[in-house]
């Protein structure tokens, strides 16, 4: 991936930032840092076609994969909604490019209105992402229509750099699966779609089924070196549950990072991991995986260690 192309989330030095958003890479690009007002996003009223928004959207890490359809004469068309939330909507959209067979389904996660979005647990997880700028994060602090459109943003933002820094470990020696990040622009977050491509049925939740003992045990230590690979890279989850974790053909993929901690920078990350291991691990202990297998004062040692806290 191009320097340019995505904010760098590597480690720094102990107790800076990893989550710096005043003026992130891809931002100073003069990319936009609220929803676009297009002419042509509104879809055709007869067919709910619109042109494709990757001319001016961020895009996700190179190489690009194959299936992903980038070329400018693509259309897109809103199939439906794939998944409500507090803070945003998730819809399935098909890109293709007419008279063709080039096409894709994607995930298109889109923040809410900052007058009707829910900042209910957001102070927490915005500790150790910092805006230098004092007029930013007065607003913030003050949750004023601006400032909650700013924490929309920080967000969308953090939620695609962690997708695009897990892909790229993902694609290396690590095992971690996550959906890839398609583009971003503004509030809207487009992601692979991780399901049935030619049904449109998206992968179910863990929480969803009911694992024999083999797929317990499997699903368990592909979890634990998922959980790993974050640490390493200095995060933790933040909400991890069995509802945000998909299981698709047997693969485990983990969703929904916009809450992502920066273990190092916020003082509550340790806390916040600690949660995450509690969570599933109860899950796959109600299930019958034994609870030596799943203690969670062993594993939150473990990937502290990884993170290197310990």
């Amino acid at each position: 991936m191009r320097d340019h192309d995505l904010p760098a989330l590597e480690r720094r030095s102990r107790g800076k930032s990893r989550f710096d958003d005043d003026e992130p890479q891809f931002l100073k690009r003069g990319r936009p840092t609220e929803p676009l007002a297009d002419p042509d996003s509104e879809p055709d009223p007869d067919t709910g076609e619109r042109w494709s928004s990757w001319d001016d959207a961020v895009h996700g890490p190179h190489p690009h994969p194959a299936w992903l359809v980038t070329e400018l004469a693509a259309k897109d068309t809103e199939l439906g909604v794939l998944k409500t939330g507090k803070e945003a909507d998730v819809h399935l959209v098909r890109r293709a490019v007419p008279d063709t067979d080039r096409s894709c389904l994607l995930a298109v996660k889109r923040y809410r209105d900052p007058e009707h979005r829910l900042f209910h647990r957001d102070a927490g997880y915005l500790e150790g992402r910092r805006v230098r700028r004092s007029r930013e994060n007065r607003a913030m602090a003050g949750r004023t229509a601006f400032g909650r459109q700013m924490i929309a943003g920080q967000w969308a933002a953090a939620e695609f750099a962690a997708l695009a820094r897990l892909w790229e470990i993902g694609a290396g020696h690590d095992r971690i699966a996550v959906p890839y990040p398609v583009q971003l622009r503004g509030t809207e977050l487009m992601l692979e779609f991780v399901g049935d491509a030619e049904s449109g049925e998206a992968a179910p939740r863990l929480a969803q089924l009911r694992p024999d003992p083999g797929e317990l045990r499997d699903l368990w230590a592909q979890l634990v070196e998922a959980l790993r690979v974050l640490a390493r890279a200095g995060y933790a989850h933040g909400d991890l549950s069995p509802y945000n974790l998909l299981v698709h053909q047997g693969r485990l993929v983990v969703i929904d990072l916009p809450q992502v901690v920066d273990v190092v920078a916020n003082p509550q990350g340790p806390e916040f991991l600690a949660r995450d291991v509690r969570v599933v691990g109860a899950w796959f202990a109600a299930r019958g995986l034994p609870a030596e297998q799943v203690d969670p004062a062993v594993l939150t040692g473990e990937l502290l260690h990884e993170a290197g806290l310990r």
